[in-house]
């Protein structure tokens, strides 16, 4: 099942009644001249167990602790905005697994010659997909990424990621002058930030259903990163989100700002297709089949992770 991701952007009143969701409005509960009948009309219900994502986009959004604790209870990611209308903060749940505590043992028990075969399989499924859109989306010549996704060493020691990487990204917007691709870089950077802190947030809390510990990665090893696992296992999934941005660059006269128009096109990112073992699937089910895969490799049940691909 596809879970929903809700997006606030307006003061809400957010609590929970009989397993639902209930969402409101200041400015209606507060109206003293509106009949009860009219308020009931204008409160919203949800089941909670249908809620993947919430993103948090307003300083006057209320929650009640109830909500809080049967949203996490639901493994949902809760994704809080800051006052330049970007992602800052991510809550999950502790337990996701029946299992918990023999997976974070044996992922904490990995061995390095496991992590480096891993990381080796993350890099040359992250590359495919960037040649992809380099060659189907831009038009680019994609020989020598296809080439380097052969060559990728366990551990990625000759650092083709980052080879591919400055490749793909002087190749992505040739249009737009002066563009590099870092975090407070000119758009669409803030497209592609908001982007990925989604997509962080869908691997998040795949990891946790499947009882791993998001924080202890398999390559990132930032002390003051809570995602180092998150940030691994997205790697290959990155493409999908750049191809999306360059369709609405593409469609939008205006990308320079992070409207709200550009923002629902983005929240399309969980239920955007990809190719998973050789079916077609919502990336949010996809990425649960690839933490799966994942748990599976660190419980000596296989040693290949699951990735997605365009074709």
């Amino acid at each position: 099942m596809i879970k929903k991701t809700l997006y606030f952007e307006n003061p809400t009143y957010l609590s929970v009644k009989n397993k639902q969701l209930v969402i409101k409005f200041p400015e209606v509960v507060k109206n003293d001249l509106l009949p009860e009948s009219f308020k009931e009309d204008h409160t919203t219900t949800i089941p909670i167990e249908d809620v993947g994502i919430v993103i948090l986009d307003n300083k006057q959004i209320t929650l009640t602790h109830g909500a809080i604790e049967c949203l996490l209870a639901n493994n949902c990611a809760l994704i809080t905005c800051g006052s330049n209308r970007m992602p800052i903060g991510l809550h999950f749940p502790l337990d996701g697994n029946n299992t918990q505590s023999e997976r974070f043992q044996a992922q904490i028990e990995a061995s390095l010659p496991l992590k480096k075969q891993l990381w080796q399989q993350t890099i040359q499924a992250k590359i495919i997909n960037q040649a992809f859109v380099l060659k189907n989306i831009r038009k680019q010549t994609v020989k020598n990424m296809l080439a380097w996704s052969k060559d990728v060493k366990s551990g990625d020691s000759d650092n083709l990621e980052g080879r591919a990487a400055a490749y793909y990204w002087a190749n992505m917007f040739p249009e737009i002058k002066g563009f590099t691709r870092k975090r407070d870089g000119i758009p669409p950077n803030n497209l592609l930030n908001y982007g990925y802190a989604i997509l962080r947030a869908i691997v998040a809390r795949s990891l946790v259903a499947s009882g791993l510990l998001p924080t202890l990665g398999i390559h990132h090893h930032n002390r003051y990163n809570a995602y180092c696992l998150a940030d691994d296992i997205m790697e290959p999934y990155r493409p999908f989100v750049d191809r999306l941005i360059v369709e609405i660059i593409d469609t939008q006269s205006n990308f320079e700002e992070l409207s709200r128009v550009i923002k629902i096109q983005l929240l399309n990112i969980p239920v955007t297709d990809v190719i998973i073992n050789g079916q077609r699937s919502p990336l949010m089910v996809a990425v649960s089949q690839t933490s799966a895969s994942l748990a599976r490799c660190y419980l000596g049940e296989t040693r290949k992770v699951i990735y997605p691909s365009f074709e």
